[in-house]
Formats: structure tokens, sequence, C-alpha cells
């Protein structure tokens, strides 16, 4: 990720923001949450880079600096709660991704963050379907809005989201994770048989307990 647009593209992608330039200035672009109206991802051009401020827990903020040299002190806001990434290429984009999406969590009132909390309680070697997950986040009519949140997985290694199957026990089509078939070769290293892309949930189905 190295462009204002790509940046502003996924923060839009979250659901219910919006684009915004308050100052009057269009190097300033910001992404803000519909909820509140509070800007989650701020853009904007500095010594010939292109950079976000993103919110961060305060807990994180000086580990993620030091992680990644071009990772400073929000400029401009608070330096406790807020980072600047600067956009030079030496950023992997999952961890840009991840932070945009953690600013989003800690700005908005979205059961994202619940969803994918909801997510990582999935034992080893069990599925649960959207509903029983949808449940578990604490909304169990947004089963629509995990498959949404879980397309958006920012932390593939750490959020399973492969774990996750339909209401009849059937994987998702192909590629989501990243390639033909690689759900399935996932499950199965769990010790899940799938069989006709299909999970027995009888036998691996976990009811969020």
């Amino acid at each position: 990720m190295k462009t204002r647009e790509q940046a502003l593209k996924y923060g839009l992608s979250f659901p219910d923001t919006y684009q915004d330039a308050p100052f009057h200035d269009t190097n300033w672009q910001l992404v803000r949450y519909k909820g509140n109206d509070k800007a989650f991802l701020w853009t904007y051009e500095k010594d010939g880079y292109i950079c976000l401020n993103v919110k961060v827990d305060p807990d994180k903020a000086y580990f993620i600096r030091q992680m990644f040299p071009s990772v400073k002190p929000g400029y401009h806001q608070n330096k406790m709660h807020w980072n600047t990434i600067i956009l030079d290429g030496t950023v992997p984009d999952k961890e840009i991704k991840m932070m945009i999406a953690e600013s989003y969590d800690l700005i908005s009132d979205s059961p994202t963050k619940r969803i994918y909390e909801a997510v990582k309680k999935i034992p080893k070697g069990k599925v649960a379907t959207y509903k029983t997950i949808a449940k578990v986040a604490g909304e169990p009519k947004m089963a629509r809005a995990v498959g949404n949140a879980l397309h958006k997985n920012p932390d593939p290694e750490n959020i399973p989201c492969y774990r996750v199957v339909n209401s009849k026990g059937m994987l998702v089509e192909a590629f989501v994770f990243g390639g033909a078939g690689v759900q399935k070769e996932l499950l199965e290293a769990d010790g899940i048989t799938v069989k006709d892309n299909k999970v027995d949930l009888k036998i691996y189905g976990w009811d969020g307990r």
C-alpha cells in the first residue's frame, strides 16, 4: 500500500463509513464512522510520502513503532493514542490493514471486533456456523455481517475464519482463503474430515459453549 487511494478504499470498505475533508485543504482526507462521526483514518502528504494517522491502543503504540521505523508517534495528534504510518513501502500491507482495522474498532461501536473475538474461540478440530458466531458475538441476527467481517479478516493467522461454515456445513467458494481448496486443507490439518466440500456439523460443529 503506497497511495492515498488504496488507503481510503480500504478504510471505506468498513461498515458505515464516509470520506471527509474538514479543513478546506484537499491534502487532508479522512475516513469517519457514521455512528459518531469520529475519524479513524487520516491521510495526508508530508515530505514526499503519503502518511496515515490511525488510532492505537496505548499499550501497543510504542511496540509497533519499535517494530516498524516508518511508524511514528501521531503527527499533530495525541501521541499516546495515535500513530502515523509513512507509506514508503517498508511496512507490509497486512500490517497496515491490521492497524487501520484496529483503529476502526477503537473508534466505532461496530460489532466487528466482537465477531473476530468469537471466531478466535472456535476450538481446533471444530467448526462454527455464521449464525453461531453471530450469537457468540452478541448479535444473533447478524449472520450476514459475520460473513462480511470474515472476508475482511485483518489477521488470518490469529483469527481462524476458515473454521466458519454455512448452516449446512458447506465450505465457502474457492479462493476466499488464498486459493482453491485452501479452506479444505486448513480444516483437514485441524483433524476435520471434509467430504464433498462439506463438514458434518453433528460431529464437528461447535455450539459456542
